[in-house]
């Protein structure tokens, strides 16, 4: 009861912080703004959003695929269909409460594929490295392509407000790179001094142990079978990914002509949307909006692409989630009614 009502809690929290920046976002608009905002969705082109439907399956389908890659090496190799489906439920509940979803997907194999819940939650622990990997890299890739513009955002939406308040000569960024070099040096610091006295608490040891299964999931790499079919796997998730922000666009007159560029910044800053805010809910229309402004799209354009992108996100992982739950029982009834036994259940045993 004690651990329903937490969960109950943390869910209304992340809910709350969605729907504060919603009312942010949506209380410095006028009345026209707004019914340009609606207007926005009744005209746009959705035969776009269900091919970004499409790519949405299909990059869960490379990512199942990859799954059963990690879970080869020990010994174990489910249906497909399964571990698809395993995915999309675990998705489906990440968008309740932060990890459920890690849980969720892994009970799943235990269930239906008598996979012991230890040894499919290590893999997806080694996902999650990859993933971060992957996540920075982007990342890197896009502060690299994208220096001028960000420069350009950074000196009209920090530097001139900065400069107009106090009255300082903001130009030329030296002092912004001052400070973000002093920041990152006292974070660093900070974060040793912290480790050292605390490193007894329970706070301080679960982080030094989600560091260490950040070390493990990078060693058991070194145990996959097929690593370059790994590598494309990955490689191709976040592709489809891309594709999946970047054909909203068309959506759209104002961003019909927008890049792959564009599409890259609207997926690296909104999945820090999502890191920040469960789900990205409130937030991530938000982000894109900010993000777009880089290619002089108009900020209430932007919030409508926003949530475009991520209803079409959203929905796809309710709809495909939901069957998910309602066929996995099924289709194994029908499997184990066929067979007599269970595929998994040899492997474990041998």
């Amino acid at each position: 009861m004690k651990k329903n009502l937490k969960n109950i809690i943390r869910f209304l929290f992340f809910l709350g912080i969605g729907i504060f920046f919603i009312w942010l976002f949506m209380r410095n608009l006028s009345p026209e703004q707004k019914r340009e905002i609606f207007a926005s969705f009744r005209y746009a082109n959705y035969s776009w959003i269900i091919l970004a439907f499409v790519l949405g399956i299909l990059s869960h389908l490379t990512r199942a695929l990859r799954w059963k890659i990690l879970l080869e090496p020990l010994g174990y190799k489910p249906r497909l269909s399964n571990v698809f489906m395993a995915v999309m439920t675990g998705y489906i509940a990440n968008l309740a409460l932060p990890r459920l979803g890690e849980v969720s997907r892994c009970g799943v194999l235990t269930q239906y594929e008598k996979i012991p819940f230890a040894k499919s939650f290590g893999t997806v622990i080694t996902e999650r490295v990859i993933d971060m990997i992957s996540f920075m890299l982007l990342f890197l890739l896009m502060i690299f392509t994208l220096s001028g513009k960000i420069h350009s955002y950074i000196e009209q939406k920090i530097y001139a407000p900065l400069q107009h308040k106090f009255n300082f000569d903001f130009s030329g960024g030296s002092y912004f790179t001052w400070l973000v070099i002093i920041m990152l040096i006292g974070g660093a610091v900070t974060t040793y001094l912290v480790f050292k006295k605390f490193r007894h608490k329970p706070f301080i040891k679960k982080i030094y142990n989600l560091f260490a299964g950040f070390l493990e999931g990078i060693r058991s790499l070194t145990r996959m079978k097929r690593p370059m079919l790994f590598i494309f796997y990955s490689v191709a998730i976040w592709v489809l990914y891309l594709l999946m922000a970047w054909v909203v666009f068309f959506s759209f007159e104002e961003t019909y002509g927008l890049g792959l560029d564009a599409g890259l910044a609207v997926l690296v800053f909104g999945s820090i949307g999502i890191m920040i805010v469960q789900g990205g809910i409130g937030i991530y229309p938000a982000i894109v909006a900010e993000t777009l402004f880089l290619w002089g799209i108009p900020e209430v354009k932007g919030y409508a692409m926003g949530w475009l992108i991520w209803g079409s996100q959203t929905l796809m992982i309710v709809v495909a989630g939901i069957f998910s739950l309602i066929l996995l029982p099924v289709l194994n009834k029908k499997s184990d009614d066929k067979t007599g036994s269970h595929p998994a259940q040899d492997t474990e045993t041998a």
